[in-house]
């Protein structure tokens, strides 16, 4: 069995709109079609805005969509490998 090794990048883009921002998060290096999960963050009336927690509240729900995107993009690719149904995901 030989050995490979592959470099995935991850960017993440963020953009603030008043008191609430927008991320997304480009899975970059994968060789199948390109994957984009996305997240945003809202401040509540009468909360303090404070950006930095909006970007970082953002950011993980866009890599949380991503992560779920890529995890069901390898049970679509096991489907057409083996040509049985997946049909239980497990999280580790």
């Amino acid at each position: 069995m030989s050995s490979s090794h592959q470099t995935w990048k991850t960017k993440i883009d963020i953009e603030d709109e008043g008191r609430s921002c927008r991320a997304e998060a480009r899975l970059q290096g994968k060789t199948s079609r390109g994957l984009v999960g996305e997240g945003s963050a809202q401040a509540k009336p009468g909360d303090e805005y404070d950006a930095a927690i909006g970007h970082e509240l953002a950011a993980a729900r866009a890599l949380s969509d991503l992560s779920y995107q890529l995890l069901y993009q390898g049970a679509r690719d096991i489907e057409a490998h083996t040509h049985q149904e997946v049909t239980e995901l497990r999280e580790r």
